[in-house]
Parts: C-alpha cells; structure tokens; sequence
C-alpha cells in the first residue's frame, strides 16, 4: 500500500477535484475529523440517556430520560446557521414528565417561548437558521413538538376537562406565567359581567338594569333559551399580570329625590363591561323618573305623566355586539286607586317590558344570557348551566294582584307590589334590583355585584 504526505491536493486545471473512483468507499481515519464539509443534517448519538437537565452541543443527539421528573435541555448560546440537535425519548415518559428545550436567548420557531415536548417516544431535531425564526424542526415524528399551553394563577381555580377556569367574584390579579402558542393555545376566552344597577325608590320605582355582559368563547355555545348572547372576540395572551376589576352593584334607595343607584363597571384587560342603570324613580312631580343609561338601562318610574318615564338607554357606551338592553317604560295608572307601575330594567339578552295594564303587574325585568358551566360558574359543577345579567323588575304601586314583578332571568330582583322592599338582584351575576313599590319606607333592591371568568385550553 502506498502512502501519499502532503499538506494540500489541488486541481491541476479547472475547479473541480476528485478523489476516489466509482465504487469507492473514501474513509477517515480512526479519530480524524474533518471540516469545510458542513453538516448532513444528522447528528452523533449520545447513547449515555440523560436523567438530569444539561446544555446540549451541537452535532450532538441526546436520549433523554425523564422517567424520574422533568428535565430542562438548554440549546446551545450564540448558535450559528446550520447547528443542530436531536432529542429522542428514551422511556416513553415525556408526557408524564415534560422535556422544556431552553431556548437560550434564541428564538423557536419565531416566537419567545420554550418549548415543552410533551408527547411519549418522541424524537424531533433542531436546526438554527436564523436571528428571527432561530431554531427549527426539521424531523420530527409529532407535528406537536412545540405546543404551548396558557399557564396562569389568580382567583377561584377549577378545571374541565382539557380547559382552566379562573373565576374572580372580588377584585384580584390574572398572572399569566406562561402565553402558549398557536401550536397548542393561547386564546383567553372570557366571561366580564358588571354590576346590576338598583331599582328606583318611592311608590313604583323602574327596576335596575343588568350589568353590561361582555362574553367570548369559541368552543362554548350559549343557551338558546331564553336568548342566545352574541360573542366577542377573545383575547391573546401575553405573559403578564392583569388586574381584575369586579364592580359591586349599584345602593338601593327610599326618598322621594333619588332613582336608583347604578352599577359599577367590571374589567379585564381590555374588555369593560358597564354598570347597568339605575331604575326611575317613583310618584308623579320628580324630575327624575327617568331610568339611567348603562350596560342594559334602568326601568322608568311609576305614577309619572306619560312620555316622561321611559326606560333608560343600555348598551352605554356602546360595544359590539351589545353588552345589554334597554330598560321598559313605566305605565301610569288610574287616579284612583292607584295603580302605577314601574318598567322592568334592562337584561343581556333582553329590554325591560313595559308596566302592564291595570290589573297587572309592573314590567318584568329582561332576560340575562344562560352558559353551560363547562365555563365555570361559582362553583356550579362543571356540565350543568347559569344565567347572567338579568334586569330587575319594576316597583307596582297597589292594585291587584299582589304578585311581585318579576325579575329577568339571571339574577334580576324581583320588584315590591306593596310594602315589601324591591328585592337585591343576585350577588355575582350583574343581575338589576327590583323597583320600591308602596309606601316609600319599604324602599328599593340593591344591584347584584359582577363577575369576571377566565377560560383556557391548558393541556
């Protein structure tokens, strides 16, 4: 066998060189490595499993045991173009125990996140391209290699099925730890419910307007009955802390100068539901029987001339699609006896009604907006359902019969037909309190506080 030592081989003419002939094997030596080649797209085996977080190397594969807990594998820093990683599962463990690829300061798939390999015998290579996609798959056996799931804390936690739900039924913080991807989810769907405003006071007080009802979901449909609610648009999440503001519901009152007490708003983000408004005021001389503007309106006040006690505006200020309705008018009544009736507030999904025609009772309040409590509800086990922000029925000022005015489905308080107090609406719904019916002493019902719920692929 000859040998050949040189330090360089050239072409003598042309830019092309050859070494070997058809059907030759050309083969480093034992330990020789080589460069200027570039890479194969392949990687070196480590066959020694790893069962604790460690830096990987490019060029290098890395079976990767997680049979006793998690484990962290952090890219290489300040990669260049072409370097590459292998990770397989070595157990079948990685969904019991995740692998969380660290990104090191380089970006996977263009976005900011690591990854979390979650998926049993797994095996997916990395290539780094470049500064703005940074690290890539370019063979993998799961499409899924880099789902992202919301990872968030804050309020009353429970799940159902593959979704989190955090629901706040007082002020508090929404932090979001981790924002997923669109690979797995980042989507926050949302339920803002402000609170109720209260009815209005004297004799045949207008019930209180619901509070606004801002609600998004893609994967809930709401109850047809009584009405279906439109949807927003849900929000992306961002890792960050978001403040929680649940509004309480508007003070009810008895004199003979003051409507009711409106809501107040609740928020999360940037969605804002309205306070409802809150209900007319009674008896006939007072400037202010009108029922006040806000997430659904108030009802308009009893024993008022005609034309003059109308419901208040909802939907105020205006969202799309509607956060609530309009509150009903008040229906005056014969001299004597008197039998005024206040309007019902408005609900969700639903105007107050108009006082009803002697002898009848006041408006009923409008209907709120039923959702299953997949979504989470106070608790309520998951599979069944609850409505929200139903408006308050209003005051009714003697007659007959004695009924009290209904309140709208989903908290509304049901309005006074005596000299019974108009009823709350339901605390954490946004439900409208019930109008004050006679005499004035009794008073008028307080609005139901909100509520704000959170919801969440998160596996």
């Amino acid at each position: 066998m000859s040998k050949i030592e040189v330090n360089q081989i050239s072409s003598q003419c042309g830019s092309t060189l050859t070494i070997g002939q058809s059907g030759d094997t050309v083969t480093l030596a034992c330990g020789a490595t080589q460069s200027g080649f570039g890479r194969t797209g392949t990687v070196d085996w480590d066959t020694t499993a790893k069962t604790a977080s460690f830096t990987a190397v490019s060029g290098n594969g890395y079976f990767v045991n997680t049979t006793s807990g998690a484990i962290t594998v952090t890219m290489p820093a300040s990669p260049s173009a072409g370097d590459i990683v292998g990770i397989k599962d070595y157990a079948g463990t990685f969904a019991t125990n995740n692998v969380t690829v660290g990104r090191n300061g380089s970006n996977f798939d263009g976005f900011t996140t690591d990854p979390v390999l979650s998926i049993n015998q797994l095996s997916v290579f990395f290539v780094y391209v470049d500064g703005t996609q940074g690290w890539k798959a370019t063979q993998s056996d799961s499409a899924s290699y880099g789902a992202l799931f919301v990872t968030a804390t804050g309020g009353t936690e429970t799940t159902c099925g593959d979704y989190k739900i955090h629901t706040f039924t007082a002020p508090g913080t929404f932090c979001v730890s981790c924002a997923g991807n669109a690979a797995g989810n980042n989507s926050l769907e949302y339920i803002v419910v402000a609170g109720g405003g209260a009815g209005g006071g004297l004799q045949a007080g207008g019930g209180g307007g619901s509070g606004g009802f801002r609600f998004a979901s893609p994967s809930i449909a709401p109850l047809c009955y009584p009405a279906k609610p439109l949807a927003g648009s849900t929000l992306t999440a961002s890792t960050s802390a978001y403040p929680i503001t649940v509004g309480s519901g508007g003070a009810g009152v008895c004199n003979n100068t003051c409507r009711g007490g409106s809501g107040n708003n609740s928020v999360f983000s940037t969605i804002t539901a309205a306070g409802g408004g809150g209900g007319g005021l009674g008896q006939c001389g007072s400037p202010i029987q009108v029922g006040i503007d806000g997430g659904s309106g108030g009802g308009g006040g009893g024993r008022n001339p005609p034309g003059l006690a109308v419901g208040g505006s909802g939907n105020t200020p205006p969202t799309s699609p509607p956060q609530g309705n309009d509150g009903g008018d008040a229906k005056p009544g014969p001299a004597t006896p008197s039998n005024d009736r206040g309007g019902g507030g408005g609900g969700a999904t639903a105007a107050g009604t108009i006082g009803g025609s002697d002898p009848g009772c006041a408006g009923p309040g409008g209907a709120g907006a039923g959702l299953p409590t997949a979504f989470g509800c106070n608790g309520v086990p998951c599979g069944s359902f609850r409505y929200y922000a139903g408006g308050g029925g209003g005051g009714k000022d003697g007659g007959s019969p004695a009924a009290n005015p209904l309140g709208g489905v989903g908290g509304g308080g049901p309005g006074s037909a005596g000299p019974a107090k108009g009823t709350a609406g339901t605390a954490n719904t946004g439900g409208g309190g019930g109008g004050s019916g006679t005499p004035c002493s009794a008073g008028s019902g307080n609005g139901g506080s909100g509520i704000v719920i959170i919801r969440y692929k998160y596996q």
